[in-house]
């Protein structure tokens, strides 16, 4: 019988073993009290296993607030990671059964003072239930032409309220700057002032006249997400049928259905991003741990992973960015399943050296500038020609102040981003 182990990080003022082994009843054949047809060989075919126990060191206080101690010598919070078999025979090979079964009861569970899902490996059978990415790193390469070198990225800035013609004024700058990837900002999906349909009549005329002009494609990611199917895939075909190659997915928003309907139909590169995805891992105790997220879409078929970055603008360390890059550079069962890491967050030329470094030395990766291309002094032809300088001094080895030497959009963003960066 194949298992699909879920590893829990639990927290209880009461005994781990009998907090683990309620675990698994409940989220399987058991509920609070002993029940007529639940018998020993139905049990040993659905009922959920206990594997593991590995104790960490305790909390003196609990992470759910509500369930703190208020006597004047309380209990220490006992932690431990727990590894819980679940048969495959119930839960098959469905995400939404998998979920439902493994993740989301778990945090109702009383006698928990904190619960993190910090792990999860599946069968092969499981995975090869589900399409994958349809391009990944390499067809991501492939379309756009760019081999041996990161691509190079922008998003369109102002987030909101540029008009079409606005837009494809600066996606003209970015081409000619030499940027291999353009996405709009993840908000921008179909504004009354801005409609995806006339956001693609204006720029894929940019894209086409340099694509001939030079022989070089340039993703355009349009934003096409919508909460009914019908209508995101009606974006999709307005983006496909002009000849575009890319689109931006808000993920959480689709949900695991809207996205399994999208990559069915898809001939675009679906990039994926993550908003709202801070709600559910913030806190180092509670929610769910990118390694365990990150499989569920890339299963679904996500070709493009947002990441945030080194030195990022907001509230994610280094440590769990570089932790996502791996994560995503792991393969599941081959490396056609990985997704594109896609680096961003406050990036400018000056996170290069550390990035490539920290990453084993990758250069499978889109490293996304938004203020830090829109935002150079030189405008954003300069900017994306300082972080191209910056990636060609990390590859070789050469610190960025020297290579400014002779690099004077380099030099630029030194002097303008060096002290404070950009967010």
């Amino acid at each position: 019988m194949s298992f699909i182990r879920l590893t829990y990080r639990i927290e209880t003022p009461g005994d781990l073993r009998r907090m683990a082994e309620k675990i698994a009843s409940d989220q399987t054949t058991g509920t609070f009290v002993p029940v007529p047809g639940e018998t020993p060989d139905l049990k040993a075919r659905c009922a959920a296993r206990v594997i593991a126990i590995r104790e960490l060191e305790p909390y003196a206080q609990p992470t759910f607030p509500q369930d703190r101690v208020t006597s004047a010598d309380p209990k220490p919070y006992k932690r431990a990671d727990v590894d819980i078999d679940f048969p495959m025979d119930v839960i098959g090979t469905d995400i939404a059964a998998l979920t439902t079964i493994a993740f989301g009861g778990v945090f109702s569970v009383r006698g928990l003072s904190g619960v993190r899902i910090v792990d999860m490996k599946l069968p092969p059978d499981f995975i090869r239930a589900h399409p994958g990415p349809q391009f990944g790193i390499a067809g991501s390469r492939r379309v756009s032409g760019v081999q041996g070198r990161p691509l190079i990225g922008s998003i369109i800035k102002p987030a909101l309220g540029l008009s079409p013609e606005d837009t494809a004024a600066v996606t003209k700058e970015l081409v000619e700057a030499g940027v291999d990837f353009i996405k709009d900002d993840e908000k921008m999906m179909n504004p009354g002032y801005a409609p995806l349909e006339a956001r693609v009549r204006a720029v894929m005329p940019v894209l086409k006249a340099h694509e001939q002009k030079t022989g070089k494609t340039v993703l355009y990611a349009f934003g096409i997400s919508s909460a009914d199917p019908d209508t995101m895939m009606r974006h999709h075909d307005i983006v496909a049928g002009a000849g575009g190659t890319t689109a931006v997915i808000n993920i959480n928003a689709l949900g695991y259905g809207g996205m399994a309907y999208l990559r069915k139909r898809s001939r675009l590169i679906l990039h994926a991003h993550r908003s709202q995805w801070d709600m559910l891992t913030r806190h180092p105790d509670l929610g769910l741990s990118f390694n365990v997220y990150q499989q569920l879409w890339r299963l679904l078929g996500v070709d493009q992973f947002q990441i945030n970055g080194i030195g990022a603008k907001y509230w994610e360390p280094d440590e769990s960015f570089l932790q996502s890059f791996h994560d995503c550079m792991t393969p599941l069962l081959d490396p056609s399943d990985r997704p594109l890491p896609v680096v961003g967050s406050g990036q400018w030329g000056g996170q290069a050296p550390e990035t490539y470094a920290r990453n084993g030395g990758s250069v499978d990766l889109l490293y996304l500038g938004g203020g830090g291309i829109m935002g150079h002094p030189g405008g954003p032809g300069a900017g994306v020609r300082a972080i191209t300088q910056a990636w060609e001094a990390a590859v070789q080895g050469i610190p960025l102040e020297t290579y400014a030497r002779d690099h004077k959009e380099l030099a630029q963003s030194i002097e303008a981003f060096g002290q404070t960066g950009v967010s």
